[in-house]
């Protein structure tokens, strides 16, 4: 369960050379910790290499970055090129470079909001070349489905781990607006190629709406949430009655919203939650009995009404699936939905490394694996996790030395599963300022936790944890499964205290939680090893 007890802890830590550290710490958890490092290391080094890549092929006049790196290259698209690209340049400098962050990124955003605003604060497509939008008059169900992809895409995640920033700003800009255009897309089955435009767009804009629920606390979200809700869930479209229900990305994005909207029911209009119960139920079970070849992956889309496989493809995004199955499963208790997702980690671990996700690409690798990290984090499932490692390296392999991966608007996807994947293996904790040769690595057995640091050349800094991002930067009851997350590990609280020894006395003493969520001030001479135990 994610729900864990928080645990009070004692954190011994320790300036030990490696002959030291054997004598007085496991020495497997030791290694371990010192390989996670690496892993986590190489994923950090790779998102920003991904950034400086793309940086080299910015528009001279606007700063802004294409859509991709071929067919695309004229034109900046609030769909494509911020939501899936920028957004997680953002993140990676923010981490990784803050000269970077609170500079070009900066300027990106001020300069996006000024030239692609169309619709009041509403973005829409703008020509490089045009030095203006890419086409005479908006069509508003663009600027709409872009408007939507850009927040849920691009700007929650961002929100998930920074916290307030311009870029939630402009989010709020777009949210107020964004009602006079649209409340609901009804009846818009097929979009510029997307088919399911209507589930795509109306999923995004429940996640968004819930998590800016949950952000504000303003009402308005939640009530304009349950008009979307209540068109699926009280018969305006049932889902398991459509001919092609489509279980993958660009249509799968409402079963995920739908149960971002259950659970916030659940704790703040039982009745209505009450109401939705049993359609939401047997939407799930529907998915659950023609959605899944034999291994217990998802099928691309189906024929809910038939139950006919429409698109026998394999969705990458299976995790984003489970993701609604195991949030319902959090509120209802009902087991075989979490079964579902564990059925399948045997055959995944067996059966599909080295899988053409949407024909090898580096995307499809980038999503499939964001889904099992996440529910890896709910579930550690041995299989789960050494099929995480073992595609990692799949994805590392395909980016080129110039930092470019596939020269389209899915690169930043690249980094946001490689940042999530580094976090994963530091359990959460960073260091600042980070360098490429500072490493950083945790291994958790049971209730015992180690951190190794070590560098090559003198390095000082900070050492800092995690805090308890679900409650702190979003204002949610609970940390439930949800896409474009970034999920918590070892989490420090606020008001707790904490005690610390080390044999730099510098180190020694007892610390408010919120002094750790600052940093330990570290110190480390070249080739010098800090290991942290936490016990």
């Amino acid at each position: 369960m994610f729900q864990r007890a928080i645990l009070i802890l004692t954190a011994f830590v320790f300036l030990l050379s490696p002959v030291q550290a054997q004598k007085n710490f496991d020495p497997k958890m030791v290694d371990r910790a010192t390989e996670n490092g690496k892993q986590a290391s190489e994923g950090f080094v790779r998102s920003l290499r991904f950034v400086n890549g793309w940086l080299q092929h910015t528009d001279p006049a606007t700063g802004l970055i294409p859509t991709n790196l071929d067919k695309a290259i004229d034109i900046w698209e609030p769909h494509n090129s911020a939501a899936d690209n920028w957004a997680f340049m953002v993140l990676t400098t923010y981490l990784l470079d803050q000269d970077l962050y609170k500079g070009k990124m900066l300027d990106m955003l001020n300069t996006e909001r000024k030239l692609t605003s169309r619709v009041k604060s509403l973005p829409d497509t703008y020509s490089f070349s045009k030095k203006g939008f890419n086409t005479e008059k908006p069509d508003m169900n663009w600027v709409i489905f872009g408007s939507a992809e850009y927040m849920k895409d691009g700007i929650l995640p961002l929100c998930e781990y920074i916290g307030v920033s311009p870029w939630r700003d402009r989010m709020a800009e777009m949210l107020k607006d964004m009602p006079a255009y649209y409340t609901i897309f009804k009846d818009i089955d097929e979009l510029g190629g997307y088919k399911v435009a209507s589930e795509e767009v109306n999923g995004d804009m429940l996640q968004t709406l819930v998590r800016n629920y949950w952000m504000t606390g303003k009402k308005e979200f939640l009530d304009w949430a349950t008009l979307i809700g209540d068109y699926y869930m009280l018969g305006g479209r049932d889902l398991d009655q459509l001919k092609y229900l489509r279980l993958r990305d660009h249509g799968c994005e409402i079963i995920g919203g739908l149960s971002e909207l259950y659970v916030t029911l659940s704790f703040v209009n039982p009745e209505k939650k009450k109401l939705y119960q049993e359609p939401l139920h047997r939407l799930l079970d529907r998915v659950l009995e023609v959605g899944r070849n034999a291994d217990g992956l998802f099928y691309n889309a189906v024929n809910a009404q038939t139950g006919e496989v429409a698109d026998k493809g394999i969705s990458d995004n299976w995790g984003y699936i489970f993701d609604a199955f195991y949030s319902v499963y959090l509120i209802d208790h009902t087991e075989k939905y979490r079964q579902g997702f564990l059925s399948m980690l045997k055959n995944l671990n067996e059966k599909y490394r080295n899988f053409a996700w949407e024909g090898k690409s580096h995307d499809g690798y980038a999503d499939a694996i964001e889904g099992g990290i996440n529910l890896y984090n709910r579930e550690q499932n041995p299989d789960l996790k050494a099929w995480i490692d073992s595609e990692m390296k799949v994805m590392f392999a395909m980016q080129r030395e110039d930092g470019i991966i596939g020269a389209w608007h899915g690169d930043g996807n690249f980094a946001r599963t490689a940042i999530m994947y580094s976090l994963m293996k530091t359990q959460g904790a960073t260091v600042s300022p980070w360098r490429s040769d500072v490493v950083l690595g945790a291994e958790k057995t049971g209730d015992q936790i180690y951190w190794v640091l070590t560098s090559e050349k003198d390095w000082e800094g900070k050492l800092k944890f995690d805090a308890q991002r679900h409650k702190t930067n979003m204002g949610l009851p609970i940390d439930y499964p949800r896409i474009n997350q970034f999920p918590e590990w070892f989490t420090v609280q606020k008001e707790k205290n904490y005690s610390v020894a080390s044999s730099d006395k510098k180190i020694s003493g007892k610390y408010a939680g919120e002094k750790l969520l600052e940093g330990i001030p570290v110190k480390l001479k070249a080739g010098e090893k800090l290991i942290i135990s936490v016990q």
